[in-house]
């Protein structure tokens, strides 16, 4: 995610709706047997109309599981020509103080930081995920978010998570567990496509950053208010916002009040 959300929690952009077809294996299945394949999954889904567009859909993970009092914190690296930076006093922060979290990483930020990316994913306080190849809003229709233009059809939807898992994969050793597309934008069918090639599409709960746009003031007060079991989405890619120093000032007023930290796979099955 690279623009501002309108607020500081998740918005739906319509109820997701169920897609038609009794013989459709449940999300996930397909690929944990290997066998779905780009062209499977343009013949199940090509045909379909999205009927919702926003934070939410089929599988999407916006909060932790109930009963998880725990927070995530969750930070994006968007890379592109305005995205490529490294927050290191965020990094070194959450070292410093032992703060587990995980990095959405895009492929065009790897590609960029090849050196700090094996870093990053030979620490066991973070988890890496996969935040796209492109960093494209997920649509089958060419619909677009914060005027970045999304993917196209079923295709490219497909090639933007795939894309960047096979450079995660060879990163890390295994498949990424979670996905998050640019600007966290998605519809219902590219939804259902996500959990068919085995990821989680991971959303949030709280904006903690608006964008890497918000002050330092403004960031502490957003991730100060995540109650338990939120899910606080932020970026570190934009080393010169607010986002290392809000979260330097936040952390510890939370964990002062008894909260703890977790990892998205901790809290996640």
């Amino acid at each position: 995610m690279s623009a501002p959300a309108a607020s500081g929690t998740a918005a739906s952009g319509g109820a997701p709706a169920a897609v038609p077809g009794s013989a459709d294996p449940p999300p996930g299945a397909a690929s944990h047997a290997g066998a779905v394949t780009r062209a499977d999954l343009v013949s199940r889904y090509g045909q379909l109309e999205p009927t919702s567009w926003g934070f939410d859909g089929p599988g999407v993970l916006s909060r932790l599981p109930a009963g998880d009092a725990a927070i995530a914190l969750t930070f994006d690296a968007c890379g592109g020509p305005q995205g490529n930076g490294y927050d290191e006093a965020l990094i070194g922060f959450l070292r410093e103080r032992r703060v587990p979290a995980t990095l959405f990483l895009n492929s065009r930020w790897i590609a960029a930081n090849p050196a700090v990316a094996r870093a990053l994913a030979a620490d066991p306080l973070f988890e890496l995920a996969n935040h796209g190849t492109r960093h494209c809003p997920l649509s089958v229709s060419g619909r677009s978010a914060y005027d970045i233009p999304g993917t196209r059809d079923v295709g490219e939807v497909v090639d933007e998570i795939t894309g960047n898992r096979a450079g995660l994969t060879g990163l890390l050793g295994r498949a990424p567990r979670f996905f998050r597309s640019g600007t966290a934008y998605l519809d219902d069918v590219a939804a259902r496509i996500v959990s068919d090639l085995g990821e989680r599409f991971a959303g949030f709960t709280v904006n903690g950053d608006g964008g890497a746009t918000f002050t330092a003031g403004q960031v502490h007060s957003a991730v100060t208010a995540a109650g338990p079991g939120a899910i606080v989405l932020a970026h570190m890619n934009h080393p010169a916002a607010g986002t290392a120093a809000g979260i330097a000032t936040a952390v510890p007023r939370l964990l002062d009040e008894g909260r703890r930290f977790v990892r998205l796979s901790e809290a996640v099955p």
